[in-house]
């Protein structure tokens, strides 16, 4: 393979500017499809991706492209959209040299679109800028184009407009594919028959165990080839080397410059990682720099609604570790939910996709509890120690300083929105940073604001006072002290620990109250007093009492004195005296009732 006619490159874009959609039309353009196989969204493989409209796995495929007598091979790389899957996305732009910067032609430059910019500009990628949907009569082609052309410092005449849906634009963008985008990068290797590449990405099946997808960066690799992973070290043999067309097409070879897939026939979770290198077993080359551990963001605890379920739970989130290693779980134990896993996600859409998958490919029922944050605890005797689950938080007094993840928070608005956005930013503590008007009138709003309240509906929020013309990209950056409480809720009494949770302390108030008139309402009454309670910073900040619930002993009673009644009621009373010793602090709570607080609280 002569690698100065490869072409790899990705396209990145906001969720929902037609990034899918063009991918389609290169395929048509190309012939790499035939058209009977043809559908929408044919790299989207998971019907979750197709019933959203959103790329969930990323997506590789190789094309062959004729232009003036050459034979051209263009390998894609069809990357997540969502600020989630960012780490991903920068790994898969490692094994690029351009990328279609594309934009909606209806909507202009989103916060996210930034970001991935940004991704792509530290990996020194080509850019070629795009606008999509130029055939959509609410279309601002023009304008757009200026909006592009001034942020990348580039002529308009540069900016490409193409149309997903009708093909108008497509085969002008292949063109500027080869003619803009350089053939992969010269080999840095002394040894030219080692193979190192970079895994961008990876897929498990049953009988052949882990694919993992790589750009080839030096030598070769091949059939039978006995391999390792660097940072995993574990060593195995290819089974099968080839390429995407857009199935997994075998092939003698892959060589430098090539992207493509090895077979390695592992079956085990947690050794396969995006942005590993997969290089010569016992070879002498090193490890392809950026290599990081996904860190989770948010954290939640999945438990079964059956416990006959916990075993099938385990092996379901094992088998799609095999496929997806930033998800993170270990078992834990509730008194009242039993068995299940605290798991770590990338973000809350990481979440969602989760468990939507769990719930559809393993057939389980499940219940997931209020999503989390970690914290860093540093107690009065100076030892620090990382929590990411509130029941786990040292009592009160005992607490010198709690540390919080913060996030840099892009928003883009309309000028209209400014006042209601001003508002969201102040109840979610948030510092802005700058502001940055655009050619349409658009505001750009940097702000610094607390993981916690990011977390906290800040984006449903967003899109309410801006009625969903707002966008929003952030990023971790670093930790700094928190001002939060943990809140307990008793019941009867005893603390309910799938009840605590942290809070700011300015609102820890308001919080409490909420939390036990929201409980007061849906549980069951108990045959004695019942008493709900939340506490923080070790005193009691609202309380509810439930009365027992009574039976009518005197129903079946007619005529005669009125002492008869007085003696049942008084003989009914000494019984809820003498129940009440041996049930104390034994308040039943139907699953019901967890359900629904996690649902109000999710919402």
């Amino acid at each position: 393979m002569i690698t100065n006619q490869i072409r790899n490159f990705s396209i990145i874009a906001h969720i929902d500017h037609g990034k899918s959609t063009l991918a389609d039309r290169m395929l048509d353009k190309t012939g790499t499809i035939p058209e009977r196989l043809m559908r929408n969204q044919v790299l989207d493989k998971m019907d979750l991706e197709r019933e959203r409209g959103i790329t969930i796995k990323m997506q590789p495929v190789r094309m062959k492209y004729q232009l003036n007598g050459t034979a051209y091979i263009l390998n894609l790389i069809d990357t997540p959209g969502h600020i989630d899957f960012s780490y991903e996305v920068s790994r898969a732009l490692k094994a690029v040299e351009g990328v279609i910067l594309l934009v909606d032609s209806t909507q202009g430059i989103q916060a996210q679109t930034l970001t991935t910019l940004a991704a792509a500009e530290a990996q020194k990628c080509v850019i070629i800028p795009v606008v999509s949907k130029i055939d959509s009569p609410a279309a601002r082609v023009d304008e757009i184009k200026a909006q592009l052309a001034a942020r990348l410092n580039v002529s308009v005449d540069d900016v490409y407009g193409v149309s997903g849906k009708t093909g108008e634009g497509v085969s002008e963008l292949l063109e500027a594919i080869v003619a803009l985008v350089p053939p992969p990068r010269e080999s840095i290797s002394t040894t030219a028959d080692e193979p190192r590449g970079l895994i961008f990405d990876f897929s498990y099946s049953t009988h052949r165990g882990v694919t993992v997808f790589t750009r080839v960066f030096d030598g070769s690799f091949k059939k039978g080839q006995p391999l390792s992973f660097s940072v995993a070290g574990k060593e195995f043999t290819a089974l099968e080397v080839g390429t995407f067309s857009p199935a997994e097409t075998p092939t003698e070879t892959l060589s430098a410059g090539e992207i493509g897939y090895v077979v390695t026939g592992i079956k085990e979770p947690g050794i396969v990682a995006v942005g590993d290198t997969i290089l010569s077993a016992r070879g002498t080359l090193p490890a392809l720099e950026g290599y990081h551990l996904p860190r989770p963001v948010v954290w939640a605890s999945v438990y079964p609604e059956s416990q006959d379920d916990l075993p099938l739970l385990r092996q379901s989130l094992e088998r799609l570790r095999l496929s997806d290693s930033s998800l993170s779980f270990e078992e834990e134990s509730s008194g009242v939910l039993g068995r299940g896993f605290r798991c770590g996600f990338l973000g809350l859409l990481h979440l969602e996709i989760i468990t939507e998958r769990l719930r559809r490919e393993f057939g389980l029922k499940l219940v997931v509890t209020i999503p989390t944050i970690s914290y860093v605890v540093t107690t009065t005797s100076g030892k620090s120690e990382v929590i990411y689950t509130p029941a786990k938080f040292p009592p009160y007094g005992e607490i010198a300083q709690i540390e919080e993840p913060w996030a840099k928070v892009i928003i883009i608005t309309p000028p209209e929105c400014m006042s209601p956005l001003v508002q969201l930013l102040y109840e979610h503590e948030a510092l802005t940073v700058g502001t940055e008007t655009y050619q349409d009138g658009r505001i750009e709003v940097t702000v610094d604001m607390p993981l916690r309240e990011l977390m906290r509906g800040f984006f449903d929020k967003l899109k309410n006072v801006s009625s969903g013309y707002a966008s929003l990209s952030y990023e971790i950056t670093d930790e700094r002290v928190a001002d939060v409480v943990r809140l307990d809720i008793l019941v009867a009494e005893e603390s309910v620990p799938a009840f605590a949770r942290v809070v700011a302390r300015r609102r820890v108030q308001e919080e409490a109250e909420k939390m036990v008139e929201k409980l007061a309402a849906i549980l069951p009454r108990q045959l004695f007093v019942t008493k709900i309670q939340a506490a923080a910073q070790g005193r009691t900040l609202s309380s509810k009492t439930l009365s027992a619930l009574r039976k009518d002993v005197t129903g079946y009673l007619y005529g005669g004195d009125v002492t008869r009644k007085q003696k049942l009621l008084q003989k009914q009373k000494k019984g809820k005296k003498h129940r009440a010793q041996f049930d104390k602090n034994r308040v039943e709570i139907p699953e019901s009732v967890f359900m629904k607080i996690i649902q109000d609280s999710n919402s």
